[in-house]
């Protein structure tokens, strides 16, 4: 599995240390058939041709199971992963998925996903430039606090919860649902019904962060994520070009912070390096 090494800084109890972390790539795939732009997935680059193959068969595109497509890998990126793929299908081939490929976003819950072309992805909105900051022991408060009512995952442990709290830590919503995206999307879905978005400056979610968390926060304007999990790299990377505070593996005393760490205060901050 793809990876690559990112720069982060680790808050543990009453430190902060510089780290170099490890984080699972993440990118974006852009498939054609028959010469036309057909969708957009994100994934992790390794074993594309598997990865094309499957998702033509779960939703329907190639409806005979026995014909295997040539694929075609082009257009690398600056980093040597692959970014497009041809592939060309007799049209008796073809199933009722080919008829809608926009029905892939349902499925996906991505912000990329479900797109035909690359070229697509792009969107303008203005960077995030919030000041203010938040103590890391607020962090851990705030994880605290969500935990405390996730009443689904107490009972079933098979839910993902987003919550939304102001600077000050005070909990706002928090919301559950099987889908990590889905409870982010409830989330803020509540704050505007509230009318209260404007007071909420961080997010925080119980799985791992992608791509697509980062652009709901930031499409929120809430200038601080922070998650029980890993992010991807695009997380990362998204995170740094939008101006999200990115904060992950935020478990008992610890955390750790990817991008625009200037809104994370530390009373007892230390300058040690490792």
């Amino acid at each position: 599995m793809a990876t690559s090494d990112y720069q982060g800084k680790k808050f543990e109890g009453n430190s902060a240390t510089n780290v170099v972390d490890s984080l699972t790539v993440e990118e974006a795939l852009q498939i054609n058939i028959n010469g036309e732009p057909f969708t957009v997935t994100m994934r992790t680059p390794g074993d594309d041709v598997a990865l094309v193959r499957g998702l033509l068969n779960s939703e329907g595109v190639i409806k005979d199971h026995d014909f295997t497509p040539d694929v075609i890998l082009k257009n690398e990126n600056k980093n040597g992963i692959v970014t497009i793929v041809d592939l060309i299908i007799p049209e008796d081939k073809l199933g009722s998925g080919y008829s809608n490929s926009r029905s892939l976003l349902s499925v996906s819950s991505c912000g990329i996903c479900g797109k035909k072309e690359l070229e697509e992805l792009s969107f303008i909105g203005k960077v995030l430039d919030e000041k203010k900051s938040v103590d890391i022991s607020t962090v851990k408060e705030m994880f605290d606090k969500m935990q405390r009512v996730q009443s689904a995952f107490q009972q079933s442990g098979g839910s993902h919860a987003a919550a939304a709290f102001s600077f000050t830590g005070k909990l706002l919503c928090s919301m559950e649902d099987i889908g990590r995206h889905n409870a982010v999307d409830k989330v803020v879905g509540d704050l505007l019904v509230s009318k209260s978005l404007k007071e909420a400056a961080c997010i925080t979610v119980s799985g791992r962060i992608s791509y697509e968390i980062i652009i709901k926060a930031f499409k929120a304007r809430i200038p601080i994520l922070c998650a029980v999990s890993a992010p991807s790299t695009l997380a990362v990377d998204f995170a740094k070009e939008l101006g999200i505070t990115l904060l992950a593996f935020c478990r008992e005393n610890r955390a750790t912070c990817y991008s625009h760490p200037h809104r994370i205060k530390n009373i007892h901050q230390s300058s040690k390096v490792g």
